[in-house]
């Protein structure tokens, strides 16, 4: 039984798979199992940012599952340490929780802004706003959290204390504030949604509110954050620090991980046994990530990814059949004149290249180490298919 037969006969049909094998890569080319290359637009949903096998990266993991592959949290390890420090300077955030992935992560947030509120303010304090059009995980509570029936069907009832204002209409999130408020939870830019950004001054007029009201302000990184905007944080650009800010996917360079990050004001939050996670803060993760963190983090990268975000999207600007760009930096969305998402995913595929969707947008998260070469190959894939 080859690859594909095996993994459609024992693994639930979670996913509709391309039927592609991955082999093995080298920064943004990938071999399959038959020896066709690809280059790679998607970077594995954002999380391979350093491309594939990264010496840097795998010199790390590699060092570190030699040493020690694992320690129950009740004790410390040094990759942990290294990387809470070199994260929280990076980022200007007080304190951390690690867990494996970008829900686990949002989960955290929740339940910080619900304690916080909960400690201050008493237990009638514990609704979160999110947004419509958001997408904050698959688990019970981040899927309560998305606003987007799409994913809601099938899974009922799900948790109370969730409601929805609309994207970038601040009248109807001001109408949402009933007193019962303790969060509010956004994504600057809605990648699953559709790679929309919101608008600065909406982000402004909440972390506004936020401060006013005694709210806690959550930014959902999980595909914006580790450098795919062009800044550390996606934020930055928006003017605003949140008081939780999530991130996974890029930080592990291709490895299971999600931070919940906490400011001053809600670094005592969390307390022995009222969160936790068995492999949160894994010694090979975070020795991976502090690779990940380190080359991000280096003088001139941030730069290099502005530089080739505006190569990138000065180029597809120039495709006939793309229509429009959103997002930022190298999270980019293509609104088609006349083709099908799904349909130019599958030939892309079919043609060498490895790129994404978004609702009816075709989606590109380039790793952020792709070079020119690499690019203009892709782009030519990308032409020929849109042609």
């Amino acid at each position: 039984m080859n690859t594909i037969q095996a993994t459609d006969q024992y693994t639930m049909k979670a996913f509709g798979r391309i039927p592609l094998v991955e082999a093995q890569g080298k920064n943004c080319t990938c071999t399959d199992e038959n020896g066709k290359t690809y280059i790679d637009f998607g970077s594995g949903i954002g999380c391979n940012v350093l491309g594939w096998s990264n010496d840097a990266w795998v010199n790390a993991v590699c060092s570190q599952v030699q040493k020690l592959q694992h320690a129950c949290n009740y004790y410390y390890t040094q990759p942990q340490a290294e990387l809470a420090e070199k994260l929280a300077k990076a980022t200007g955030f007080s304190r951390m929780f690690f867990g494996n992935s970008g829900a686990e992560a949002n989960e955290c947030a929740i339940k910080v802004a619900r304690k916080y509120s909960s400690d201050k303010y008493g237990k009638e304090r514990g609704t979160v706003i999110s947004l419509v059009n958001s997408f904050h995980g698959r688990t019970i509570a981040t899927l309560a959290a998305t606003g987007q029936d799409v994913f809601h069907q099938y899974f009922y009832p799900f948790p109370t204390g969730h409601v929805f204002a609309k994207a970038n209409d601040l009248d109807d999130l001001k109408s949402k504030l009933d007193g019962t408020v303790c969060g509010i939870m956004i994504e600057v830019i809605q990648g699953e949604g559709g790679v929309c950004a919101l608008d600065q001054d909406y982000v402004q007029a909440i972390r506004k509110i936020c401060d006013e009201q005694d709210i806690i302000l959550i930014i959902d990184e999980v595909q914006t954050g580790c450098g795919r905007t062009g800044t550390f944080l996606a934020q930055e650009q928006f003017g605003v620090q949140a008081d939780v800010t999530t991130m996974a996917k890029a930080i592990g360079g291709g490895l299971p991980i999600g931070i919940c990050l906490v400011n001053e004001k809600c670094a005592d939050v969390i307390t022995p046994g009222t969160h936790g996670s068995t492999f949160g803060g894994n010694p090979v993760v975070c020795a991976g990530a502090v690779a990940v963190l380190d080359t991000v983090t280096a003088p001139g990268f941030l730069d290099s990814v502005k530089e080739k975000a505006a190569y990138l999207r000065g180029e597809l600007e120039k495709i006939p059949e793309i229509e429009s760009l959103s997002g930022i930096g190298m999270m980019i969305g293509m609104t088609l004149k006349t083709k099908d998402a799904h349909d130019v995913m599958v030939a892309a595929n079919d043609a060498g290249l490895l790129v994404l969707t978004a609702k009816e947008k075709l989606r590109l998260l380039p790793p952020l180490t792709i070079t020119k070469e690499e690019m203009d190959a892709g782009l030519a894939i990308l032409r020929k298919v849109l042609a």
